[in-house]
């Protein structure tokens, strides 16, 4: 059984992170800068650029919205509980989209 929290950590917070990168390095943050917001590595965030790590699957327009402000709220250097919310709540949205795919299979 995996649990819910355990598809988070190895599916969910992989995919957040890769949209964070990507969109931290659209706003003109180099992928150093964007590495040490985020606490990775820069290779890290090399790697969700150009799409070796992390799920790129198409996303809602609530979730990439989600994504922007917590983009903007780490630009702004927004208290760690601000993003945390927002990483919860767009985890939970990749849940549900994963759900509703599965009951249509």
């Amino acid at each position: 059984m995996i649990f819910p929290c355990e598809k988070a950590v190895w599916y969910y917070l992989p995919q957040i992170r890769a949209d964070l990168a990507i969109e931290l390095v659209k706003t003109g943050m180099t992928q150093s800068q964007a590495a040490k917001k985020l606490g990775v590595t820069p290779a890290a965030v090399s790697q969700y650029i150009h799409k070796k790590r992390g799920i790129q699957t198409p996303k809602s327009r609530i979730y990439r919205q989600e994504i922007k402000t917590a983009v903007k709220k780490i630009c702004d250097d927004a208290s760690n509980a601000d993003l945390s919310l927002i990483v919860c709540s767009c985890c939970h949205m990749l849940q549900k989209d994963d759900e509703k795919k599965q009951d249509k299979h």
